[in-house]
Formats: structure tokens, sequence, C-alpha cells
């Protein structure tokens, strides 16, 4: 038998803290209820925007005593700029699960400014990376099955996540 070190007591206590942290996600996403609090009325369709789903969130996390940080990068792929949107969430300052998303921004839009592209690129983005790490289904949203106006001048988007337990 191997003598205790602290080296395997930070380690024991690391994968402890891993084990209570998976509860603590799936009891938020288990409890995380976000309306579609948006409506476009030109499609005709309900929608849940990033707002909706942290305003949903927010005292979830609270009760929890977790914390949820989302930060944006820049990530140039060939000639396109795409944001990637990460959203983490911490217990204790110490992160425990991350997902990722990314959305192309559209190269013009018709009334929109470059800031402008860029924000609604960072909004689409933070919604998919909150979808993704509190597990919402949005293949019933107008986002995931729009069609209409397939030759507008609207933002076209990839977004993609990667989920991930720290």
């Amino acid at each position: 038998m191997l003598a205790p070190t602290q080296n395997n007591a930070q380690s024991y206590i690391v994968n402890k803290l891993l084990m209570e942290n998976k509860n603590i996600l799936q009891e938020i996403q288990s409890e995380l209820k976000a309306p579609k609090g948006q409506r476009n009325n030109f499609g005709n369709y309900q929608y849940r925007s990033a707002e909706d789903i942290l305003e949903a969130v927010k005292p979830i996390l609270a009760k929890h005593k977790c914390a949820l940080v989302i930060n944006d990068e820049m990530v140039e792929v060939g000639s396109r700029i795409y944001v990637k949107s990460t959203a983490m969430l911490a217990l204790e300052n110490q992160p425990f699960a991350s997902a990722t998303a990314f959305a192309r921004e559209a190269e013009t839009k018709k009334g929109m400014d470059d800031a402008q592209i860029t924000g609604a690129a960072s909004s689409y983005s933070k919604k998919y990376a909150l979808n993704s790490l509190f597990a919402i289904d949005d293949t019933k949203d107008a986002d995931f099955s729009n069609k209409h106006n397939n030759n507008s001048s609207v933002t076209k988007k990839v977004a993609t996540t990667n989920n991930e337990l720290i």
C-alpha cells in the first residue's frame, strides 16, 4: 500500500470536487427553464436569446454558489472572422465545466455597421455556448430551422460547440 503523500491528498480532493461538480452541473441543467422571451414578427416565431438564458440561470447559479464567465475571442479561419464564445462554470474560483461555440461574421449586412455585425455574431455564439453548457435543446427554434427569405443578406452563421468538464 502506498503511503499517503501531499500529492495523493491533493489528487483525492480534486477528484472529489470534480464528482461533486458534475452533480451540480446536472442539477443546474435540470432546474433551468429558459423561456423563449423574444418574438420575430417577420418570421412569426418565438426564440430565446443569450439574455433570456442568463436571466433564467442566474438565480440557479446563486443557489448552487456557482459563477458563470463568458468570454469572446476573435478567430480568423482562412479569410473569415469568427467569434469564439466560451461559457465556463466555476465553483469556489475553480472552473469545472465549459462549452465553446463559434459564429461567423457576415462580410456585410445592410443597415449595420461593423460593430453591430460583430455584436450580432457575438450574441449568437454566446447563445449557443450557453445552450451547450446547460443542455438546452433548440431544435424547435426558428434559429435552427429558419427558412424565411433565404436569399436575403441575413448574417450567415456557423455554430459549433465543444463541451468540456475540466
